[in-house]
């Protein structure tokens, strides 16, 4: 696990919610578990605020980081996705995107990551229009049109156009697997184990759901196939994380209120 993929989860999952700002030492403290060591967190933290995901500033614990508004709503919506709410029904009706010229390996993934699929080098599709879609293609210099499109052959046309833009067996590949790693490493987690062990387990799980956000579209259930395995992963993800969450936030809790003393007292971590 990369320190800044795992920064992006432990602000997106813990410190969003209390305000998504913390000390840098509680941040040290927090990733430790995930094997990650403070010079890796620091660094990634610096990337972090160059690419104006975070924002510097001086908390009564010590310096610390505040998320950004960007960095904010791109997680909040990412965390709307990752516990599927806010589902719709589908209109019959894809939003086209047709580009002068072709998208970066990082643009790309911007679009991947708002439910776009590529039907080719110039023309990408989702079943329903993205959040920010323009404002991203706009920054990434590209002309572009956009066209709202219904297939002339109903619904085996836009079974089609699915199977051309993403790779469902894959995906429901993806999510089988996801489910066979996690149960294991979850089921161990009871209420004998500690609070450090229950935060661990969670933040792997949730560190792995993450990944779907750039995997599966979320298209509604008209176009996807019978028993669907991503429905299954959802509520099994959506269980254990919720089971996990009480013990995951007291480890939180604790670290940050160390973080708090030990700059009151002179504590520097390393």
């Amino acid at each position: 696990m990369q320190a800044r993929s795992a920064l992006f989860d432990l602000y997106g999952d813990h410190l969003r919610p209390r305000g998504g700002r913390a000390p840098v030492s509680a941040l040290v403290k927090l990733l430790a578990p995930l094997g990650i060591a403070a010079p890796a967190v620091r660094t990634a933290v610096s990337r972090m605020v160059r690419q104006g995901w975070l924002h510097p500033l001086r908390l009564m614990s010590g310096p610390g980081y505040l998320l950004t508004p960007k960095a904010a709503r791109q997680l909040d919506e990412a965390s709307a996705r990752l516990h599927r709410t806010g589902r719709v029904s589908w209109d019959g009706r894809f939003d086209l995107i047709t580009l002068r010229l072709p998208l970066s390996r990082q643009d790309g993934q911007k679009l991947t990551f708002l439910g776009y699929g590529m039907l080719g080098e110039h023309t990408w599709v989702a079943a329903r229009p993205g959040d920010g879609i323009d404002a991203v293609l706009t920054e990434a210099g590209v002309p572009f049109e956009r066209f709202s499109a219904g297939h002339a052959a109903g619904s085996k046309g836009a079974a089609d156009v699915v199977a051309q833009a993403w790779d469902l067996p894959a995906i429901a590949t993806a999510y089988e697997r996801f489910v066979a790693e996690q149960r294991p490493a979850v089921a161990m987690i009871n209420a004998r184990s500690s609070d450090e062990e229950a935060y661990t387990a969670r933040f792997q799980l949730v560190h792995a759901w993450r990944s779907f956000l750039f995997r599966d579209p979320l298209l509604p259930s008209s176009l996807l196939p019978p028993r669907w395995p991503g429905v299954t992963a959802a509520t099994f993800f959506d269980k254990q994380s919720t089971r996990l969450r009480p013990q995951a936030d007291r480890f939180v809790e604790r670290c940050l209120v160390a973080a708090s003393r030990g700059a009151r007292v002179g504590f520097s971590e390393s």
